[in-house]
């Protein structure tokens, strides 16, 4: 409510043309425009209010809305704001950068596998260097903080090449000496040193929980509830993944793959499943005969080398060299085929089964994670059984797999 008779408020003092004008850059320019677009400007700068902000960072495309608000806010009697900007720069999809745009951009908090995944897609066409977000990176984020960058490549390609100046990069790019591939690949491996700290800062409780809050996952249900087939997005929620309790009942090397064992997993059906793991570097096979373990049952089967696995063994993984990795370990007690499942999502029916190409797994496995207290959970929500929580003995701050 008072939001919005501010906004009366401020359409009394502020003339059509300082509208029109500070949204020049930000609002699309036509001969009929909407009135909307000499709004928003106003609607903006009562937003640093209203979020209770101390600053507003954006691009130099916001500068015009920037000096609205720091004339218009105190004719309201409210606090002027601190104002940063930074240069436009062309996105990963060789358009505007744009935070609504997902893969234009690379985020602090972004895993190892996002920066590659972006990367991979980025429009880096051989020798173009306009509108190349892949280049920009290297102009406004790596040269300013290591005054150089090292391209990898291979002995045969000439091996890797130091330049110690973007212009030098830019001119090896534009005449084709530098390839795309190595181009990216070079990149992802400079951001990942830069964003690894920062990860590593952000694996703790306190700060897990603050960038929740404010990037929470877009979600129409409650918690607990399952989209509805017409819903867009459709909803990614832990309830939609039928994970038991387990108990293994034999288990034995696969026929045609050193590496893999192939298990009868107990988990409350008339049969048991036959289930193959990855485990035999990391579990011997006496440590899985007769133990209970997690398993996810609603994968579609497949066959991994001409044995059909039925679910799959839920691990925790260490993030560090030498891999180590431990099967989640239900509460004492637990009887095979008990439901697991994530605080606050206890109600919902599970799919029948998760369609691959939906990846409703791997989305909701993205924020899988080891507690320092070695308990399994998602978006630091405990998985859980009427008995207690699910953990694993030693691998704290690891992922689960």
């Amino acid at each position: 409510r008072e939001y919005t008779l501010d906004v009366y408020r401020l359409s009394s003092v502020v003339t059509q043309h300082d509208a029109k004008k500070a949204g020049a850059e930000v609002v699309k320019q036509v001969e009929h425009p909407l009135l909307s677009g000499l709004l928003y400007p106003g609607l903006q700068a009562l937003d640093e209010e209203y979020l209770k902000v101390d600053a507003q960072f954006g691009g130099v495309d916001q500068r015009k809305i920037f000096t609205f608000a720091e004339k218009y806010l105190p004719s309201l009697g409210y606090a002027k704001r601190v104002h940063l900007m930074n240069p436009m720069v062309p996105g990963l999809t060789g358009s505007k950068m744009s935070s609504s745009e997902e893969d234009s951009k690379i985020d602090l908090l972004d895993r190892k596998e996002d920066v590659k995944k972006k990367l991979k897609k980025a429009f880096c066409e051989p020798g173009n260097v306009e509108n190349n977000g892949v280049l920009s990176f290297i102009k406004h984020v790596l040269f300013p903080l290591k005054s150089e960058f090292v391209v990898l490549r291979e002995e045969k390609w000439g091996g890797n090449k130091t330049y110690t100046t973007y212009e030098a990069l830019e001119k090896d790019f534009a005449e084709q000496v530098v390839h795309p591939g190595d181009l990216k690949n070079s990149v992802e491996v400079a951001l990942n040193k830069l964003l690894d700290p920062i990860r590593e800062k952000f694996n703790c409780p306190e700060l897990k929980k603050l960038s929740s809050a404010a990037y929470p996952t877009p979600s129409k249900a409650k918690p607990g509830e399952k989209g509805t087939k017409n819903s867009e997005p459709e909803d990614v929620v832990p309830s939609r993944l039928d994970i038991r309790v387990g108990k293994v009942i034999s288990v034995e090397k696969h026929p045609d793959a050193d590496s893999l064992y192939v298990e009868k997993i107990d988990v409350g059906e008339a049969e048991p499943r036959t289930v193959v793991s990855g485990l035999v570097h990391f579990v011997p096979k006496e440590q899985l005969q007769d133990r209970l373990v997690v398993l996810l049952c609603n994968l579609k089967p497949q066959k991994m080398r001409g044995v059909e696995s039925q679910g799959m063994v839920l691990c925790a993984s260490s993030v560090g060299e030498p891999r180590q990795v431990e099967p989640l370990d239900p509460p004492a007690g637990c009887c095979a085929g008990e439901r697991v499942y994530v605080e606050g999502y206890e109600g919902g029916e599970p799919d029948e089964e998760l369609k691959p190409k939906k990846k409703v797994f791997e989305k909701l496995q993205a924020d899988f994670c080891i507690s320092e207290d070695c308990v399994a959970q998602w978006k630091q929500r405990n998985f859980l059984t009427k008995l207690g929580t699910v953990s694993c003995k030693s691998l704290k701050g690891g992922s689960i797999s």
